[in-house]
């Protein structure tokens, strides 16, 4: 598997598409870059997306390089976001990164795999190395990057160290002699900055491949820990297989498409099938078993698939889930009855009080015991009281 066609499949923009059929032709193993900072101690599936495109660039045998950016992390990558992001310790980082090393080869062959850590080199920079790597890129430059231009638009701070992580995520490629580099479409900015740095450094310019963004589980916006609409790589079995069953019929192909290595053909089928009657939940089901198998094992995915069929017989689960949606701006996080009340599921939060006393309320497929968890907005879950009310209740900001 080593044609364009086949190792572009899915992803959004290639940038270089030219030079990378000619670096295919060379008879080498090319260098695939991708880098996470490990701000937070799990991946989501979210992260998935990337690796699986390393992981066919891998099988193709070309060389996979994960980078780990340890150093990178002390600033925090400002995309998408409307503030400095907190700064974390060298032991946060640290921490997270052990954590990350187990995660990858969930998906990665660890004897193909070269594990790298920024700091290795960013870590021996001096302060006048900064200083010539800054002079490259000018403010004016940097400030065309929409998150930045907006921000500095509506009058947000925008810290001094802020502007240095596009260059250093730029210098990566220069250090690791990139020939491709993996990002979502969010990064598009990072990744050209390193084939602007590695002209400048007299190295050809890496291949830069976007991915798509996934969405969460509220099918709206990206997946995101800060958002609370993750499946984390270590969710449970149980965990896993209750959100994948409580996504859209609509997103579950999205699903399919950047996270399942079946093939175009058999998706094409499945596809098919549905529209010729086939239950959109089965499609679901096996989705679930595939991932769950993947992250766990298949005796994990076959008991947490009996689980769910035991807890919802086919009867009580319906073809199509009753889908509503509420604006909680004013209420980012509310609490179990409220929701329910809001969503007119029931009278008042009192009555769903009495349903949770009772056991009758569950979320996900879990009992629901406490009536004063916040469920955080946006996200997206199923909730079911008794045998007989179902519904996905999307809680929009």
């Amino acid at each position: 598997m080593n044609t364009l066609a086949e190792l572009t499949w899915g992803a959004t923009e290639v940038i270089g598409a030219v030079e990378l059929t000619a670096r295919l032709t060379e008879g080498r193993p090319l260098v695939i870059k991708a880098g996470f900072d490990p701000t937070a101690p799990d991946l989501h599936l979210g992260h998935t997306v990337l690796l699986n495109k390393m992981r066919q660039f891998q099988v193709a045998g070309h060389r996979v390089e994960f980078l780990i950016g340890d150093f990178t992390a002390l600033i925090g990558d400002p995309t998408g976001k409307n503030i400095t992001r907190k700064v974390l310790t060298p032991d946060e980082i640290k921490q997270n990164t052990l954590t990350y090393t187990q995660q990858v080869f969930k998906i990665l062959d660890p004897e193909k795999t070269r594990v790298r850590f920024n700091s290795e080199w960013l870590g021996q920079k001096s302060a006048a190395d900064l200083i010539a790597l800054a002079s490259l890129h000018t403010v004016a430059q940097l400030l065309e990057r929409d998150d930045f231009s907006k921000r500095y638009a509506n009058h947000q701070p925008i810290a001094l160290h802020e502007f240095l992580y596009p260059l250093l995520q730029g210098y990566d490629s220069v250090a690791m002699h990139a020939d491709v580099e993996l990002g979502g479409t969010d990064q598009k900015f990072n990744l050209l900055m390193g084939r602007e740095l590695q002209r400048h450094f007299n190295q050809a310019p890496q291949v830069v491949m976007t991915m798509p963004l996934l969405e969460g589980l509220d099918g709206v916006k990206k997946m995101s820990k800060s958002l609370g609409n993750t499946i984390g790589i270590f969710d449970t079995p149980k965990e896993m297989f209750g959100k994948i069953m409580s996504i859209s019929d609509d997103l579950m192909w999205r699903y399919y498409a950047l996270l399942s290595y079946q093939s175009l053909d058999v998706l094409s089928q499945l596809k098919v099938q549905v529209q010729e009657g086939l239950n959109p939940r089965d499609v679901k089901m096996a989705l679930a078993s595939e991932l769950i198998s993947r992250f766990h094992d298949q005796m994990a995915a076959k008991a947490a698939e009996k689980d769910f069929i035991e807890r919802f017989s086919r009867q009580q689960i319906p073809t199509e889930l009753t889908e509503i949606s509420l604006q909680v701006s004013d209420l980012p996080n509310l609490t179990v009855p409220q929701i329910l009340k809001y969503a007119n599921l029931q009278s008042s939060t009192s009555e769903a009080m009495r349903m949770m006393r009772q056991n009758a309320v569950k979320m996900d497929g879990e009992v629901v015991i406490d009536p004063k968890v916040l469920i955080k907005a946006p996200s997206s879950h199923v909730y079911q009281i008794g045998k007989r009310i179902m519904a996905r209740i999307h809680l929009k900001l």
